[in-house]
């Protein structure tokens, strides 16, 4: 779609269409959606909102109406849309767009099925437990959905077990007080390259965003670790180093040199300039010239960085 798009940019360039035809030549070459696309585009979009609408107004009216539903009301009617979105799920499993939606709505009342027991018999469990129960449970729909909106949501949901698990069980195993941020990092890092693995077999892992997401949170726990080890003035900050050293060079043979992708290329170099400067921050911000000096290095980095992006950029449309 690049090369097709250059190359609609040079004909205009050149002057090849009339002025009067471009609107027609790209419609005709699908630049511009015409009426099927908008129309598909729209039903796609109501259909996805109809269905979150649905799942969060559920909850919504369960918490409004606590005092005056009953215990079994409130049950009945949230087992009643898993039992209703299931069925659904099943006699629109051909349709995969609405097979998606129903699954994911029916994931959504598990979690709000698991807070109204949670809440009713007051179980005395601890936060991480509802989430991490809610993640076990909905594992295997996200199995048999086989879709990256699921299995994303069974990633936050574990991502949000390990900081509640961790702010009760702080500093256990060796990894200190920061012992949550490691396991972030090491879970979703994890996951990540699994991802990219199957993504090559598995048409519904090659999702780009998803496994952009997924890169998001490794570079965001990794750097957090390294500046909290430059910042924290304990030492002991070799070890966090090295591995983000391995992980930036894992980033650029894998989405430079592999399978380019801007994003994630983007982000490291976000990664790389957020350390330096708070390296160079602890050993110099003492006067107004340290501030002017950690400008130049932001405005220096950051056009480094545009640069290179936007010389890789230039090479997918070659």
């Amino acid at each position: 779609m690049t090369r097709e798009r250059r190359q609609i940019t040079d004909e205009i360039e050149q002057g090849i269409p009339p002025k009067d035809k471009i609107d027609e030549m790209l419609r005709s070459r699908g630049i511009i959606p015409d009426e099927t696309k908008w129309r598909y585009f729209i039903n796609q979009l109501t259909l996805w909102l109809g269905g979150l609408a649905l799942a969060f107004s559920l909850m919504f009216f369960i918490a409004y109406n606590w005092q005056e539903l009953g215990r079994f009301a409130k049950f009945g009617m949230v087992e009643g849309i898993i039992i209703l979105t299931i069925g659904v799920y099943c006699k629109y499993y051909e349709h995969t767009t609405a097979s998606k939606v129903w699954l994911l709505v029916a994931t959504i009342s598990l979690g709000v099925l698991l807070a109204l027991f949670g809440q009713t018999y007051q179980t005395g469990a601890d936060p991480w437990q509802l989430f991490f129960n809610w993640a076990l449970l909905m594992m295997p729909w996200a199995i048999i959905g086989r879709f990256a909106s699921l299995w994303i949501l069974w990633v936050a949901l574990i991502n949000i077990s390990i900081i509640l698990y961790f702010h009760i069980f702080q500093g256990i195993f060796w990894f200190g007080s920061d012992s949550a941020v490691w396991m972030i990092f090491l879970f979703n890092t994890a996951l990540l390259a699994i991802w990219e693995f199957f993504s090559e077999s598995w048409d519904w892992l090659s999702e780009r965003w998803a496994i952009q997401l997924l890169a998001t949170w490794s570079g965001i726990s990794i750097t957090w670790l390294i500046m909290d080890a430059l910042l924290s003035y304990e030492g002991g900050n070799e070890i966090a180093s090295l591995i983000w050293l391995i992980w930036l060079a894992v980033i650029y043979y894998v989405y430079r040199i592999r399978n380019i992708d801007l994003f994630i290329l983007a982000g490291s170099c976000l990664s790389i300039i957020t350390i330096v400067v708070s390296f160079l921050g602890k050993l110099i911000l003492d006067d107004a010239l340290g501030f002017f000096f950690l400008a130049l290095v932001v405005i220096g980095m950051g056009s480094t960085a545009a640069i290179w992006l936007k010389n890789i950029h230039a090479e997918l449309h070659l």
